[in-house]
């Protein structure tokens, strides 16, 4: 029964190991973030030239500050929002882990906690797990706006046909069309390194918000509409995810992550962990906030993120 648990005992915070790990790895990931954006500063050069050129010239990386500067504060934005939810509900959580990886495009596989505390009902599920997508889109819309901004439009295929080509989120093709005056139809948008950190926000919002298993979206969807049919929708978003990745073969996008998301959901026989009350009413202004994280997924989800063509 709801309201038979005693008051929320607050649980110690992280302990210093943790916080010392939390720097180390910020600041791995802030130098790996600064080399991934020189790649978009300086035009897209391999890993292995940017290295050679940080190392020759450090003072280059500078032109790597806009991208990483923005990017680390959109991953912290959305980790801590999860991290001081938890410490309103007195759950135990580690801080934010980062993931420095050495890809250009990212430079950063993205960021963490761990949550080592039961979810004492749904009112504090739906808040940890909106927590996060909502603090990390707020800080996202001021990054892509000044990047927007900065950015410029050429005619269509200027460059030719080759290289990497990045698909367009609603929201993205929609603050370039406002601010701009971006014709995707005849321009094409040569973006800026800090609407490119906005775009990979974006694009982490909406994986995250996708309504399966454990991610932030099935932790609202597990809140507002129970086990059993966030059991069905998470199966169903799987599918569908799976089969719009192979529909853009040879580029099929979200296939590995995919891939990963059906072994978690074997794990877990495609269930949700249970809450300590999974009879706790979430309330009308929780189901209309989850109104809002799904007209936040529609702007932010990119059909194909990214394309290799060739001349």
């Amino acid at each position: 029964m709801s309201g038979n648990f005693p008051a929320v005992q607050a649980n110690p915070g992280p302990s210093r190991r943790q916080w010392g790990v939390f720097w180390l790895l910020l600041g791995f990931t802030f130098l790996s973030t600064t080399l991934a954006g020189l790649f978009y500063a300086l035009g897209g050069p391999g890993p292995l030239t940017l290295l050679r050129l940080a190392l020759s010239r450090p003072g280059v990386l500078l032109a790597g500050l806009p991208f990483s500067l923005s990017l680390v504060g959109i991953l912290l934005a959305h980790e801590f929002g999860h991290f001081l939810a938890c410490r309103h509900y007195g759950m135990r959580s580690t801080p934010p882990w980062f993931i420095p990886a050495p890809f250009p495009l990212t430079g950063t596989l993205g960021a963490f906690i761990r949550i080592q505390s039961p979810f004492r009902g749904l009112r504090a599920l739906f808040d940890i797990g909106i927590a996060g997508p909502l603090a990390g889109f707020v800080f996202t819309l001021p990054v892509l706006a000044i990047g927007i901004r900065l950015s410029t439009l050429v005619p269509r295929g200027a460059f030719g046909g080759g290289g990497l080509s990045f698909g367009e989120p609603l929201l993205f093709r929609l603050a370039g069309m406002l601010m701009l005056g971006y014709a995707p139809e005849r321009q094409d948008l040569v973006a800026h390194p800090m609407a490119m950190a906005a775009w990979i926000g974006l694009l982490a919002t909406s994986l995250n918000l996708l309504p399966i298993w454990q991610l932030d979206g099935g932790h609202i969807a597990y809140a507002i509409l129970g086990r059993k049919r966030q059991k069905t929708l998470s199966i169903v978003a799987l599918v569908s995810l799976m089969g719009w990745s192979l529909a853009g073969w040879p580029t099929p996008s979200y296939l590995l992550f995919a891939a990963m998301l059906l072994v978690i959901g074997m794990r877990v026989r495609f269930h949700h962990p249970a809450t300590l009350d999974d009879g706790e009413d979430p309330g009308a202004a929780r189901r209309w906030l989850a109104l809002a994280a799904l007209a936040i997924l529609v702007l932010s989800f990119t059909p194909v993120p990214v394309t290799i063509s060739q001349q």
